[in-house]
């Protein structure tokens, strides 16, 4: 009878060495936002995401979501493990990241790509976490432009009075859009573009890859214009639950979004091209210098009312700096 009972205990052992015998993982629910849905190409750069993240070994399972405040509560309640979202909503889970998205604080991709490549370091990880979440990974989304209804609205002082849309859980737009003396319009991301090409509002900012998506060639016939000036670099971050995945998985999957920055930004660069030249309408030097001027003053003022991080503020100086070192913050740096 023991010798049965010891042959059993074995057998049982040696089963429990099986792959097959071993508890079967949960998926990762990762919710991606993506204004076209599960056809768009958020998803499709998922889609390869999710390939990769195997060799991690994270098993995820794509949701697709046309909503992006959906998207984000389903983080927030747990129904997610992930979500990628802008780096505008992001804020409200990482304040470090989130700031990447600041006016006027990113002039151009070389900017961007220096930035990524520094976050994307592993001594970067402990600013990538802040209470229950993390960052996994940040894309470029193309720049923000600002699209106006009528060609006429090319200075700050042309849109007092002017209806401009705002992104109704971002509190920064509305204050720096009331301080031009223009009036905010809280909109989200699924009906701001209607609103301009309906005639509700005058002004949206909005990435050029938007023109053919949103159809907002609709809104700025017959005479409106895009500002050839970027006010900021969009961002799309994959925000996680930290306690759902490993710090290697977690870091691996910074890598590799920074890995295929630049393979993004040719989609992106392709995309925009589907924009009418005859749309463009060029600023003179000496104001977008005073644009540039008043972008800072908003960071410095977002910063102290606790929008914006610090650390990220400086860390955006020194890289701008570094780029062009005759830059006048570069003597007398204040953020």
């Amino acid at each position: 009878m023991k010798k049965m009972l010891n042959r059993s205990l074995l057998v049982a052992a040696c089963l429990a060495l099986l792959p097959w015998a071993n508890p079967v993982q949960a998926k990762a629910r990762i919710c991606v936002w993506d204004i076209v849905g599960n056809a768009g190409p958020a998803m499709q750069a998922m889609r390869e995401w999710q390939l990769a993240a195997m060799e991690w070994g994270v098993e995820a399972e794509l949701i697709p979501h046309t909503n992006e405040g959906i998207a984000a509560e389903e983080l927030k309640s747990g129904q997610c493990d992930a979500t990628l979202m802008t780096g505008i909503r992001g804020r409200l889970f990482n304040r470090y990241s989130g700031t990447l998205d600041s006016i006027g604080s990113i002039p151009d991709n070389d900017h961007l790509r220096l930035l990524l490549q520094v976050l994307a370091h592993p001594q970067s990880a402990p600013r990538l976490e802040q209470g229950p979440f993390a960052v996994m990974g940040i894309a470029p989304a193309g720049a923000a432009y600002i699209f106006v209804n009528d060609r006429e609205i090319n200075t700050l002082a042309k849109a007092a009075g002017k209806k401009v849309a705002v992104l109704e859980y971002d509190p920064t737009q509305a204050q720096m859009v009331a301080q031009v003396g223009a009036t905010p319009v809280a909109s989200d991301i699924t009906n701001f573009s209607t609103r301009f090409n309906n005639g509700q509002v005058d002004v949206i900012g909005a990435p050029l890859v938007a023109y053919s998506a949103l159809e907002l060639y609709r809104g700025l016939s017959p005479n409106g214009a895009i500002i050839n000036y970027p006010l900021m670099q969009i961002t799309l971050q994959l925000i996680a639950n930290k306690n759902s995945f490993s710090s290697e998985a977690m870091q691996k999957s910074r890598e590799y979004f920074f890995n295929n920055f630049d393979r993004i930004l040719e989609q992106l660069n392709r995309e925009a091209g589907a924009v009418d030249p005859k749309w463009m309408q060029d600023i003179p030097e000496e104001d977008k210098l005073e644009y540039e001027l008043l972008m800072q003053e908003a960071r410095i003022q977002l910063r102290e009312q606790g929008h914006y991080d610090s650390d990220m503020l400086s860390l955006q100086r020194r890289i701008r700096c570094r780029i062009d070192g005759s830059r006048g913050e570069c003597t007398n740096p204040v953020e």
